[in-house]
């Protein structure tokens, strides 16, 4: 193939598109004593919204060791990385973020605690908390198959969501 583009957007001699995409992310589906972990990822108290722990991937760094780096800045709790269960993808047309989550099942390498005074050096976690699936029935979060995939076995695929408020 030659360095040409031929209009397609293609800026790479050897035609990898470079055209900016979805954002990559990857996630820890965490269960412990019946409970799953999640973060609450909007500082200030702005959204009540919960997540699994986790965050973008950094370009040459494998999944799992980006995964053990965003869990620890954001819990400072060390994890084993096991298998991908869940590929999430959403977009929000107003701003037009696109994001690609793969959520993988995670043990702990030390203790359940979360450590007292622990601050995200992001600044953008600021609430962590162990949830049992009947109290996160009660709580919003995203994706909406969080709880099956936590405390189910199977893999799953959530399809493209749209967020909204």
């Amino acid at each position: 193939m030659s360095g040409e583009t031929g209009g397609q957007g293609l800026s790479h001699p050897t035609g990898i598109d470079r055209r900016p995409g979805p954002r990559l992310a990857v996630r820890a589906v965490i269960v412990s004593c019946g409970r799953l972990l999640i973060v609450n990822a909007w500082p200030g108290g702005q959204s009540d919204l919960w997540c699994a722990p986790g965050g973008g991937v950094e370009a040459g760094a494998a999944l799992p060791d980006n995964l053990a780096r965003e869990v620890h800045e954001e819990t400072g709790l060390d994890i084993v990385v096991d298998a991908p269960c869940l590929v999430n993808e959403f977009h929000d047309p107003a701003s037009g973020f696109h994001q690609v989550e793969i959520f993988f099942r995670c043990r702990l390498a030390g203790s359940t605690s979360l450590p007292s005074g622990w601050r995200d050096p992001e600044g953008v976690v600021d609430r962590a908390r162990w949830a049992s699936r009947a109290e996160l029935a009660r709580l919003r979060h995203k994706p909406d198959s969080l709880a099956e995939i936590a405390f189910g076995a199977g893999v799953g695929y959530d399809p493209l969501e749209l967020l909204q408020e």
